[in-house]
């Protein structure tokens, strides 16, 4: 069984480091035999969550029904002041229409989770964010996670990272949500 492993991140930049390093980190998820699907940049151009607003936009209800279907997940936010972006964070908030779903929720999901900032306190303090994140949505954060502190590493523009070992520890988050999620599946 193949399972389906959904990144989301980036910012509005194309090919921000936090874009590429989203697409190391689904490299190791593809590693592992999971089909790997890509939400970042524009396509987390959503208007603000408004949880009574029944109708969403083509983009809004793509990003749902990606998670709904997902097996694991990826998230890799740039640090904007010390926490997730306000782009990821709100793209997090339409996990609210999965609430009454069979699976609600990230629920029983492997979520790999990774910060870009240009310093370590930003970096660190923007993955501890977004591993509360999944916590509250009930999500199982990988036992990986990392902080990418963009003064010291650069991707080029082919999406190679300066630092093997930093480059390494992403694809190991993506093998983590993969295993994780295959594992699971067997399971079920």
């Amino acid at each position: 069984m193949t399972v389906t492993v959904v990144g989301i991140g980036g910012s509005l930049r194309a090919n921000s480091s936090s874009e590429r390093a989203l697409r190391l980190v689904l490299s190791g998820a593809a590693e592992t035999g999971a089909r790997v699907v890509e939400v970042s940049g524009p396509d987390l151009v959503l208007p603000f969550y408004d949880p009574t607003e029944p109708t969403r936009p083509e983009a809004a209800r793509r990003l749902v029904e990606a998670l709904r279907v997902a097996d694991g997940v990826v998230l890799v936010s740039p640090g904007y002041h010390g926490t997730v972006s306000g782009l990821v964070k709100n793209a997090l908030d339409y996990v609210e229409d999965l609430r009454g779903d069979e699976r609600p929720y990230l629920d029983g999901r492997a979520v790999g989770c990774v910060a870009t900032a240009m310093g370590w306190q930003a970096s660190v303090t923007t993955l501890t964010s977004l591993r509360s994140i999944v916590h509250a949505l009930r999500g199982w954060p990988t036992p990986l996670g990392a902080s990418v502190n963009t003064r010291e590493v650069k991707f080029d523009e082919a999406g190679e990272c300066s630092s093997a070992e930093v480059a390494e520890q992403l694809r190991t988050v993506g093998r983590q949500v993969g295993g994780f999620a295959a594992s699971r599946a067997k399971r079920w």
